[in-house]
């Protein structure tokens, strides 16, 4: 889904070459049905299976956006020549990341680029977020958050995050006491790759989101259409790419590239 931040979170789902404005969706009944097919979202091939969240098995073989240092981005291996495509590592890895606090089922630590502000957050289900260091590569703000996640957590409980908005934390003095923490640590990858490299963000501020939810679930369910072809039930709420219906959760994310019908009492797409 797409989103925007707003006073809560816009939603729109893209159907075909429509833009369904989910938000207005909210209270009511709608119906996801599976059509049977999945089309790679990098070359459209089709595919009995999806991976990593669209792609055919041998666009997940050769794509950059699919090699192990995307998960891991510490283990970049640009600078020695073997990138999947340097091109693309240089548009999307050589460019300015931040490592940041978020709080969607508790403290956490992750990195993003700068672009994806505040898409990342939103995408994970983040009440609260706060970019505290810049840092020039993926590379190294792999590193840095390799460094961090041994005080704090690097993964989001998903469950937990759905179950409601998560407490309020104090995430600048979180970030300043990692810093401190660490001082040595930064130093030392300042020291290997520049001091420009690597700075905390100059006077950052906590970013509060708030999501479009009516009711969250005391037990979450989980639906795929990979266990059931059609998908029915009043949406309740959005949160993270996660639709949230009377009769369990939806990742739409994760059923990127199948090909699903979007039907309300009002109107049918087709995707």
């Amino acid at each position: 889904m797409v989103s925007e931040l707003q006073d809560s979170v816009v939603y729109h789902l893209p159907v075909g070459d429509q833009q369904v404005a989910m938000n207005e969706l909210i209270g009511k009944k709608i119906v996801l049905d599976y059509q049977g097919e999945i089309n790679c979202c990098h070359c459209g091939r089709k595919t009995k299976k999806s991976f990593s969240q669209g792609y055919c098995y041998p666009c997940f073989k050769k794509l950059p956006q699919c090699d192990t240092c995307i998960m891991s981005p510490e283990k970049c291996h640009f600078h020695q020549g073997t990138c999947r495509d340097a091109k693309w590592g240089e548009q999307f890895c050589m460019t300015d990341h931040v490592v940041y606090l978020a709080n969607s089922s508790g403290l956490k630590v992750g990195i993003t680029r700068a672009t994806q502000i505040p898409t990342r957050w939103i995408d994970q289900g983040a009440t609260q977020a706060l970019p505290f260091m810049r840092v020039a590569t993926r590379q190294q703000s792999g590193l840095l958050e390799t460094v961090f996640k041994a005080f704090v957590a690097d993964r989001t409980n998903w469950r937990a995050m759905l179950k409601g908005s998560a407490e309020p934390l104090d995430l600048l003095t979180s970030a300043q006491e990692l810093m401190d923490m660490n001082r040595s640590r930064i130093a030392a990858l300042q020291e290997q790759f520049g001091l420009q490299a690597i700075q905390p963000v100059e006077n950052p501020e906590v970013v509060n989101i708030h999501y479009p939810v009516e009711h969250y679930p005391t037990k979450v369910t989980s639906l795929s259409f990979d266990k059931t072809p059609s998908v029915e039930g009043v949406l309740q709420g959005i949160k993270g790419q996660y639709l949230i219906l009377d009769t369990g959760v939806l990742n739409i994310r994760k059923h990127t590239s199948y090909q699903v019908s979007v039907t309300t009492y009002d109107y049918t797409h087709r995707l």
